[in-house]
């Protein structure tokens, strides 16, 4: 089956081109996270010339601007999804990518915490639309005994951003320069997208006016609608727990746990991680097409992510080697991204279907503003290490419930509405 996809006949531009913006897609989202203490102690030098202070002002806002990326996704997965299903999904894929390419070559030029903070919102936003679009459309080109290989690819593929924005953060040094090539990048992926033919699903309901499409609110509506919904989303919150809390805090968490010459930066955490979340994708979304089933290798991964975690917290002062090799397998464990973009993509009708895998992923995302607000609650009683624990314990119980209860839905005819 590989075989055969990769030879061409289901390869086509339509996955290249979704490969690719969710490649830059990726560089873009965790290029803050690697830039963030050096882009934040530039900007801050002037206001804050004592080290100690600036240090301290730089984990402090560096959190807030993460929230407002992470809202941003939230309210943008929410804009683009209805657009989506509304007027198609190629127009949120030249949509999405304008946004957010201008607003990082933008981000190049910030001189001040506020237009960073706004930034960071307008590019979250823009990003938001970018891999649910693509998914959909894969999704719905693809054979159904297949669609998984294609989601595989796109997400294995785009995932490796983060390794690309790891090496240039690192090779360049200049944090500026870093977000000018996520914003040129962006733009050329343009040119590619021409050419690119939208859905025959949507075409086909796009005809029918009786059905009311990208009707977001529909999936309160329902009780069943709304449990299919908030499962999905629930299974891949331990994701963004670790990517949070583990790796791109890493410097603030490793020194919380005693590791003595750890990273003070999170570019190479972060490109490491990513480099085990790209492999994992590979296995994860190959172990689904091998069990034919989604719901089984959605748990094995889950359990994976929380062994690793707990080896984490376990034994990542231990040494610098052993904590890469648990951030690693870290990355690794949470690579069942692409197998959730896949359920996401297969659990709802076509008038709906890129509102939900659009919104989804971002709901995820946008989790961490509350896992923060929760972290910041708990830990000026528990410690930054136990407060952190405590929230990481109800994330992945909620994940095993909702992947307890997800739908099983390889091989599902996609053809239909809701």
């Amino acid at each position: 089956m590989l075989k055969e996809i990769l030879s061409g006949k289901h390869l086509n531009k339509l996955i290249v081109v979704a490969a690719l913006g969710y490649f830059v897609d990726i560089y873009d989202l965790v290029l803050f996270g690697m830039e963030r203490v050096a882009s934040l102690q530039d900007i801050l030098k002037n206001d804050f010339p004592n080290d100690a202070e600036r240090k301290s002002m730089v984990a402090a806002i560096g959190s807030d601007l993460l929230s407002y990326q992470m809202i941003g996704m939230l309210l943008g997965g929410i804009f683009w999804g209805i657009l989506g299903d509304k007027k198609g999904r190629l127009s949120v894929l030249f949509g999405s990518i304008i946004v957010y390419s201008l607003a990082n070559i933008a981000n190049g030029f910030v001189t001040n915490t506020l237009w960073y903070a706004i930034l960071r919102f307008v590019s979250g936003f823009g990003l938001a639309g970018e891999l649910g679009a693509g998914i959909t459309l894969v999704s719905e080109t693809m054979k159904k005994e297949d669609r998984g290989i294609g989601t595989t690819i796109v997400a294995s593929i785009g995932l490796f951003g983060a390794v690309v924005a790891g090496l240039t953060t690192i090779l360049l040094d200049n944090w500026r320069v870093s977000y000018f090539i996520g914003g040129g990048m962006g733009l050329l992926l343009l040119f590619l997208r021409i050419g690119v033919f939208e859905s025959g699903m949507f075409n086909n309901l796009k005809e029918d006016k009786s059905i009311k499409k990208g009707n977001f609110f529909y999936l309160f509506s329902h009780p069943k609608l709304l449990m299919k919904y908030l499962n999905i989303i629930l299974v891949a919150i331990p994701v963004w727990f670790v990517m949070f809390f583990l790796v791109q805090f890493a410097p603030e968490m490793s020194s919380a746990l005693g590791l003595k010459n750890g990273p003070t930066e999170a570019k190479i955490p972060i490109m490491v991680a990513y480099i085990g979340i790209t492999i994992g994708d590979v296995v994860s979304g190959l172990t689904s097409q091998k069990m034919q089933s989604r719901k089984k290798v959605l748990f094995l991964f889950i359990s994976l992510t929380l062994l690793f975690s707990i080896l984490y917290y376990l034994f990542a002062a231990v040494s610098v080697f052993v904590f890469y090799t648990i951030v690693f397998c870290i990355g690794f464990a949470t690579g069942y991204w692409a197998v959730f973009m896949s359920s996401a993509s297969e659990l709802f009708g076509t008038n709906i279907r890129a509102t939900v895998t659009t919104t989804a992923p971002n709901f995820v995302r946008g989790a961490v503003t509350l896992m923060a607000l929760s972290n910041d609650c708990l830990k000026p009683q528990f410690g930054f290490v136990t407060s952190s624990l405590i929230v990481g314990c109800v994330v992945f119980v909620l994940a095993f419930v909702a992947a307890y209860f997800l739908e099983e839905t390889f091989n599902k005819d996609l053809n239909y509405s809701e």
